[in-house]
């Protein structure tokens, strides 16, 4: 499923509201002795629902954070590949710009960072949120 969804993700689309709902709720049940917390689940009506039939939502929040500083902070963000180490050009650049601190070999910028692939991503987030904000009051 981890797969199915990476391949979404690499071509700048939102994971499919079946895929994501199965891989939450199996998630979600191995949890049942604890609290937890959800970030960007459910972000549709299908996937609220889904979730209620299965648990009890105590509260919903709603972080009202600009498209822009959200765009700004993804699209900044370079990686070097083999170690996983992130670098953001805003508030933690790498030593030589481009270059990995330790390795000194290239730094690259994943797909779902580029510019239009996150404008593509947070408009159809927005599109498919805003009525779940709806549904939970």
């Amino acid at each position: 499923v981890g797969i199915l969804a990476k391949s979404y993700i690499d071509q700048g689309h939102l994971i499919p509201d079946d895929i994501i709902t199965r891989l939450m709720l199996d998630e979600l049940k191995s949890l049942n002795r604890y609290n937890w917390l959800l970030d960007g689940f459910p972000r549709t009506v299908a996937q609220a629902e889904a979730l209620d039939r299965e648990c009890q939502i105590d509260t919903v929040i709603d972080l009202d954070v600009p498209f822009d500083t959200i765009k700004c902070r993804l699209t900044a963000r370079w990686i070097h590949p083999a170690s996983g180490r992130v670098y953001n050009l805003e508030f933690s650049p790498p030593k030589v710009q481009g270059i990995d601190d330790i390795t000194g070999e290239p730094l690259v910028q994943r797909d779902d960072d580029k510019p239009e692939t996150v404008t593509r991503r947070l408009q159809a987030y927005d599109a498919q949120t805003k009525p779940v904000l709806e549904y939970y009051r």
